[in-house]
């Protein structure tokens, strides 16, 4: 495997490609991606979609990049619903397990109006690249394989040719997960290795 500052060369280079964007893959999939990276270069991955984020590719190459911390996106959650304080009391209480449960099934993880997906579709213009950042800091909160089977499989049918690249601290092989490279979470076969 290349270096990781290579890699993410080649990860902006493959985005810029209008190809990419209109998913001529391999059998015009779904267009879902994961750019996998060890857990220890996280503050680089971090640095580089920062800068990624700031460039203005709508002008030079007609498309908004459009960054999620899922993580974030779960705090603003509780934040909103006052959940902060009782996740607190709940995990002293009840486990992380428990806590997990409850903050899915206050995001409606598992409902047609998974709140998640909402605010996805919602905020992505049409002509877009997707990152969703912050794995590592969801679980177990939020597994990848939800993230797949539960948020990006409910996106509504105008985004199916919306480039999706989950940033995966941990290694992906097109069959398994490991988070963190030690965590294996359930085998997943339907997102493509964005940069090998």
């Amino acid at each position: 495997m290349a270096g990781i500052e290579q890699r993410l060369d080649e990860l902006e280079e493959r985005i810029t490609k209008s190809s990419f964007r209109q998913t001529k893959g391999k059998a015009n999939e779904v267009n879902y991606w994961v750019f996998d990276y060890a857990p220890e270069q996280e503050l680089i991955v971090r640095e580089r979609i920062s800068y990624l984020k700031s460039k203005d590719f709508k002008t030079a190459e007609g498309f908004d990049l459009v960054v999620y911390d899922l993580y974030d996106l779960i705090i603003a959650h509780l934040r909103e619903k006052n959940f902060m304080e009782k996740c607190g009391q709940m995990e002293e209480k009840r486990g992380i397990t428990k806590v997990a449960t409850a903050i899915q099934r206050s995001l409606k993880i598992t409902d047609k109006d998974n709140l998640l997906v909402q605010y996805i579709a919602e905020h992505t213009p049409e002509q877009s690249v997707v990152f969703l950042t912050g794995m590592g800091k969801c679980y177990p909160l939020l597994q990848s394989t939800e993230v797949f089977n539960k948020i990006l499989y409910n996106m509504p049918p105008t985004f199916a040719k919306v480039p999706m690249v989950l940033f995966y601290p941990g290694t992906y092989t097109e069959q398994e997960l490991i988070l963190f490279n030690e965590y294996h979470e359930d085998n997943y076969y339907r997102a493509f290795r964005l940069v090998r």
